[in-house]
């Protein structure tokens, strides 16, 4: 099993910027892909980025150029760095991660807040 715990979600001001981050622990070798997922009040989870073991990458048409996922294989994280943040990126971001058995194991989400 793999657990993920995420970090640095808070309250930012529209056209600021904020980095998320997710540290992977248990079997970690079974990891095929990482990623970003969010989910705004009444609607339902989507994604937002993902980062493949081999480095590639794949954003939502909502975020790119705004948001950069990446990914430390040595330390087992992954990150989200969200920039030009618009009210309507408001929701809670769950840290994905995909192993190679084709499970799915998701953090417990941490809320990002926009004002505009």
């Amino acid at each position: 099993q793999v657990q993920v715990v995420e970090s640095g979600g808070g309250l930012v001001q529209a056209g600021g910027s904020l980095t998320l981050s997710c540290a992977a622990s248990g079997t970690i070798f079974s990891i095929k892909r990482m990623g970003w997922y969010r989910q705004a009040p009444g609607k339902q989870r989507e994604l937002v980025a993902t980062v493949s073991d081999g480095g590639i990458t794949n954003y939502a048409d909502s975020v790119k150029g705004r948001f950069t996922v990446s990914r430390s294989n040595a330390k087992n994280t992954v990150y989200l760095q969200m920039s030009s943040l618009k009210p309507e990126d408001t929701a809670v971001y769950y840290c994905n991660t995909y192993t190679i058995y084709g499970s799915n194991y998701w953090g417990q989400g941490t809320q990002v807040t926009v004002s505009s």
